[in-house]
C-alpha cells in the first residue's frame, strides 16, 4: 500500500472509531496498516552495533569514510522503509542521479526484514577489503535475524521484504560507486597529494611524528552531500596567523600548553581519553561515536522502527555531510597543528597528550590541517540531528566506552546532546591537538550543517 492511501486509511480509521477529540483518548493504530512504527528499533541497533565492531578495525576509514559511509547506510534503511512511514517521503527524487525500486502495490512487507537486508548488503560492500571473519558477523547477525521473522511472516512476505531490502540498498550503492572522489577513497586515503606543495612557510600545515608524514583525505572536500551546497562547504577563517606573545593565536597556543603543564590532572585527562576515539583498533572512529550514542538513546526509550531509522539516517547523513565540510575547509585554510606551533615557539619538548596504549606511540597529533576541528563539526551536526529527534534537553549517560581499561572510560552524565558536543570539542583542546578556534568554529559549522540535514523535505 503507498503512503498516500496509508494516509487517507488513516483518516477514514480516525472518524469511523473516534467521535471524542483525541485529546481524550489516544488513536489505536490498527495492525494491518503495514506501518514501520508497529516495530521496534532493534534491527537498526543490531546493525549499528555490529558496524561499530567492523570500523574499529578499517583500515582507511577515519574519518572520512566513516562518515560517509554512515550517511548512506542509514539513508538507504529509511528509502526501504519510507513507504510504510505516512507522514515521511522519499528524499531520492532530490539527488540526480539515484532512482529507488517501488514498493508493489498491495503487497504487505515486513519491515524488519527489509532493514536487514539493507543492512547485510550495504556493509558488505563498504567493508568488502576486510578480513573474511568481517563478512560472517555480517552473515551471522543476518542469518539470525532471518530465522526470527520467518517465524513470524509468510515465506512469501519474508521474499518479498528481503528482496526489497537488497533492491533499494543495490541501487543506492550504485548511485554511491558515481562519487568518484569518495567512493573506495579508504583504499588510498593520501591519494597523490604532496603537502610541500602547499607549504609557504610558519602557520601552515605540514605533518607530524609519530605519523604517517602525509596528509590524510586531502580531497574529500569534493565528495557528494545529502545538504551543504557547493558554496557553503567552506567555514569561517581562522584567527590572522601570528607568533607574536600578545596575539590571539599566540594566547590560543598558550592554552592548549598550559592543559599538561607542568601536569596533567585527572578531569581533563578523563574528558580528553573519553572523547578522543582517535586510534585504529582502540575505538571506533570519531563519527562513528555519535552512531555508538544514538543506539544508546535508542535503547533508552526503546523506540519504534520508524524513530530508528529517522534518527539514524538524519544523524548518518549529517555525519557524511560534517566530513566533506570540515575536510574541505582543513586544506583551504591549511592551518599547522598546536604542536608545530609551540615546539617551534613556546617549548620545543612539548608534546601532546595523544598516546596510544596499543604500540606505545607518544604525543600523537592526527595527519591533516588543524582547522576546523573535525571532531567538533561532527559532534555538533550529529548533536541537531538528534536534537531534532528526541528534544533540546535529552539528558543521558553516555556509555559508549565503559568498562574499558587502556583509558579513562568511565561513563558521563550529560543536560542534553548540547551539553555533550560542546564537551566533545572542548575535549580537543584538552588533548593538545587543537586550538581553541578550531573547536569553536567546528561547532558553529556542524550545528548549521546538521540544521540543514534537518531542513531537507523529510516529511509530506
Amino acid at each position: 500500500m503507498k503512503s498516500s492511501s496509508l494516509i487517507a486509511a488513516l483518516l477514514a480509521l480516525s472518524g469511523l472509531f473516534f467521535i471524542t477529540s483525541c485529546k481524550d483518548k489516544p488513536q489505536e493504530i490498527p495492525p494491518d496498516l503495514n506501518l514501520v512504527s508497529q516495530y521496534d528499533y532493534q534491527v537498526v541497533y543490531d546493525w549499528n552495533k555490529l558496524y561499530l565492531e567492523i570500523e574499529r578495525y578499517a583500515a582507511g576509514y577515519r574519518p572520512c569514510a566513516t562518515a560517509r559511509s554512515l550517511g548512506y547506510l542509514g539513508f538507504a534503511a529509511y528509502e526501504s522503509c519510507v513507504s510504510g512511514m505516512p507522514e515521511y517521503q522519499s528524499l531520492a527524487p532530490y539527488y540526480n542521479g539515484l532512482t529507488i525500486p517501488p514498493v508493489l502495490e498491495g503487497v504487505k512487507y515486513h519491515w524488519p526484514t527489509v532493514v536487514n537486508a539493507s543492512y547485510a548488503f550495504l556493509l558488505s560492500k563498504f567493508f568488502k577489503n576486510e578480513a573474511a571473519d568481517r563478512f560472517d558477523q555480517i552473515a551471522t547477525l543476518e542469518n539470525a535475524n532471518n530465522a526470527a521473522y520467518k517465524s513470524e511472516i509468510s515465506a512469501e512476505t519474508f521474499q518479498l521484504s528481503q528482496n526489497y531490502g537488497r533492491a533499494v540498498a543495490a541501487a543506492i550503492w550504485e548511485w554511491s560507486r558515481t562519487d568518484d572522489i569518495a567512493h573506495d577513497a579508504y583504499l588510498d586515503p593520501f591519494g597523490n597529494y604532496q603537502w610541500q606543495n602547499h607549504f609557504d612557510g610558519n602557520g601552515d600545515w605540514k605533518p607530524t611524528f609519530p605519523g604517517p608524514g602525509k596528509g590524510l583525505y586531502p580531497y574529500w572536500g569534493q565528495a557528494r552531500t545529502f545538504a551543504l551546497s557547493e558554496s557553503d562547504k567552506l567555514c569561517r577563517p581562522p584567527l590572522p596567523f601570528s607568533q607574536n606573545p600578545q596575539s590571539a593565536m599566540y594566547a590560543q597556543a598558550l592554552e592548549v600548553y598550559a592543559q599538561n603543564t607542568p601536569s596533567f590532572s585527572y578531569e581533563n585527562e578523563w574528558v580528553a581519553e573519553f572523547w578522543s576515539d582517535d586510534l585504529l583498533h582502540l575505538t571506533f572512529s570519531p563519527p562513528a561515536r555519535w552512531i555508538a550514542v544514538t543506539n544508546q538513546v535508542l535503547e533508552n526509550e526503546q523506540a519504534n522502527l520508524e524513530k530508528a531509522l529517522a534518527a539514524t539516517a538524519k544523524v548518518g547523513m549529517a555525519l557524511n555531510d560534517a566530513g566533506v565540510g570540515a575536510w574541505f575547509s582543513k586544506y583551504h585554510y591549511n592551518t599547522e597543528r598546536p604542536e608545530t606551533y609551540i615546539r617551534r615557539v613556546i617549548d620545543p619538548n612539548w608534546k601532546t597528550n595523544l598516546n596510544n596504549p596499543l604500540n606505545g606511540d607518544q604525543g600523537i597529533t592526527p595527519s591533516f590541517p588543524s582547522f576546523p576541528s573535525g571532531h567538533a563539526t561532527f559532534s555538533a551536526a550529529a548533536t541537531e540531528a538528534l536534537t531534532s529527534e528526541f528534544g533540546f534537553a535529552y539528558a543521558m549517560t553516555d556509555r559508549c566506552h565503559e568498562g574499558r581499561i587502556e583509558f579513562l572510560s568511565t561513563p558521563r552524565t550529560f543536560s542534553s546532546f548540547y551539553e555533550m558536543a560542546a564537551e566533545d570539542a572542548w575535549s580537543r583542546i584538552l588533548l593538545g591537538v587543537h586550538f581553541r578556534m578550531d573547536s569553536e568554529e567546528g561547532a558553529r559549522f556542524g550545528a548549521d550543517i546538521g540544521r540543514r540535514i534537518n531542513d531537507l523535505p523529510w516529511k509530506k
